[in-house]
């Protein structure tokens, strides 16, 4: 049976699956697997599936847009319990009809199946935008006041998942726990460093930068495809038992690497385009100069964050010597101001002024705040990103890469070893039985490491692509710096306007000359025109 729709007035509610079963920016088919489980969500008899499934199927393992919208209407149909086995000719009958809608209940998990079905079928994609990495997970890391332990104290950290929805206590030496397993997993990926740790005089800074830090490494982790469905990940998450170090270690003990479980292992030479290694250290390259030019930005962004704190420390500094001004100074007799009473109305103004530095004093330490999480913050983590892949393509070459290049040269050295034995004759015939056994062990493990060479140059494609998934996000440091300092000048220079009729009340009207001409300063600069 043809599987077009040429019938009936298309309802809002296909269109909606269709885009559920196929996101936009993918190629406009229906995967078979997908579509059974859509199917699935009917609950109609099998056989009527069945008979659904043959009546819209085009033999090429998919279907079209027009091809679902068919089996959409055909079982609706059914659901109203209409006999579908002559469908073409039902539908015929609707005519400019809407066609009917089936009920299929929540649809959410076919997107994700959808996405997923999609990127196993092209491995050399990694299908993701920035957007959905974020979704993925995002964790916060906050800490907690009180410093525990009898003798020697240490800091614990509350972290929370918005995925698990769950909230866990952590020391330092978990998170580093945690990354050695990470590594021992995931050898051919970025895993993220953590930062140093500092053993003794651990002062207020240094502990605040180390949260934010490990802030930074828990989302890289949590938004990294490979390791977000990772059980590994998801124990360090939600586990809320003691001892975290040790019980994730025994948890987690003697776990495989990536190669050893990975369906895509076998077919990983396959999967390696043959100019991988021009276009890996090409990548390298570009990664080295946008590294460096990241880090100049953010050197940059850490100087506005330190300019809009000392502008907050100078404008505290101007209110609490107006302050001073207005209340310490002795009360001053006619014998020192004569007929002129300036400083009274002064020591007035002054008063109302302090308040008013200490308000542009706090606004320009939320600046800086705002400057720091939407730039300084932002900019470390696409930096400690590329960390991680400069991390990944060392260990690349310092590991499997230089294991595989040792590897030949001890089947050379065996090789010559049996060449030279079989030439002496029959006296050494039992060196080249055990030459020849080592020769064919070794050549096994040549392959596995040949294998591992490619798998690993794979991974580093994916990771490369990760890169790029995540470059989205220098749009969003740039948005942040525009909406910041928009902003906050907006409120200063706001402010500042508010101030102006106050400090023109510092004059008293006894002092203010008659004349027109325009007030100029003790330098015979013109005055700003607030003061004229």
């Amino acid at each position: 049976m043809a599987a077009e729709l040429s019938f009936g007035s298309v309802p809002a509610l296909y269109r909606e699956v269709y885009d559920i079963v196929c996101p936009s920016g993918q190629e406009s088919r229906v995967d078979r697997e997908v579509f059974v489980k859509l199917l699935m969500k009917s609950n109609l008899p099998k056989q009527t599936l069945s008979s659904i499934w043959d009546a819209v199927d085009n033999k090429s393992g998919y279907l079209t847009r027009n091809g679902l919208y068919k089996a959409l209407a055909l079982t609706a149909m059914a659901q109203q319990g209409k006999n579908i086995e002559d469908g073409d000719k039902i539908l015929e009958n609707f005519g400019d009809q809407e066609l009917p809608r089936p009920a299929l209940g929540d649809l959410t998990d076919l997107k994700t199946l959808s996405i997923k079905v999609r990127r196993e079928r092209n491995p050399c994609v990694l299908g993701y935008r920035f957007m959905e990495l974020i979704e993925l997970d995002a964790i916060e890391v906050d800490l907690i006041p009180e410093k525990k332990g009898l003798i020697l104290k240490h800091v614990e950290y509350e972290v929370s998942s918005r995925r698990y929805k769950s909230k866990v206590l952590r020391r330092y030496n978990d998170f580093v726990a945690f990354q050695e397993l990470l590594l021992v997993r995931f050898p051919y990926r970025m895993v993220p460093r953590l930062p140093p740790k500092k053993m003794i005089g651990a002062d207020r800074e240094f502990i605040e930068g180390r949260r934010k830090s490990l802030r930074r490494f828990l989302n890289l982790v949590a938004r990294h495809p490979s390791f977000s469905e990772e059980s590994l990940l998801k124990f360090f998450l939600t586990f809320n038992g003691a001892d975290m170090q040790h019980v994730i270690k025994v948890q987690f003990r003697g776990i495989p690497d990536e190669f050893v479980t990975s369906p895509l292992a076998v077919q990983a030479k396959d999967l390696v385009p043959m100019d991988t290694q021009v276009q890996f250290s090409n990548s390298r390259d570009f990664i080295r100069i946008l590294f460096n030019s990241i880090s100049h930005i953010k050197g940059v962004s850490d100087r506005m964050v330190a300019r809009s704190t000392g502008l907050a420390a100078d404008m505290l500094i101007f209110g609490k010597e107006l302050s001073v001004m207005a209340n310490d100074p002795p009360a001053l007799s006619s014998w020192s101001c004569g007929s002129i009473d300036t400083w009274s109305h002064l020591q007035n103004g002054f008063k109302s002024l302090s308040v008013e530095f200490g308000v542009l004093a706090d606004k320009s330490q939320k600046q800086a705040h705002m400057e720091d999480d939407c730039l300084v913050e932002q900019l470390q983590y696409f930096l400690d990103l590329l960390t991680s892949y400069k991390d990944l393509c060392d260990r690349h070459e310092k590991g499997v890469l230089s294991d595989h290049q040792r590897a030949l040269q001890k089947m050379g050295q065996m090789k010559k070893r049996k060449m030279s034995a079989t030439i002496q004759g029959k006296e050494q015939t039992a060196l080249v039985e055990q030459l020849e056994a080592r020769i064919i062990e070794q050549e096994s493990e040549i392959n596995n490491m040949e294998n591992r060479n490619y798998f690993s140059l794979h991974c580093v494609h994916m990771e490369t692509q990760l890169i790029h998934a995540n470059m989205e996000l220098l749009v969003k440091i740039m948005e942040g710096l525009l909406s910041t300092q928009v902003r906050g000048h907006q409120e200063l220079a706001q402010m500042w306007e508010n101030i102006a009729p106050k400090i023109k009340t510092l004059i008293p009207p006894s002092a203010k000359s008659p004349s027109t001409s325009p007030a100029t300063s003790p330098t015979s600069e013109t005055a700003p025109s607030s003061f004229r």
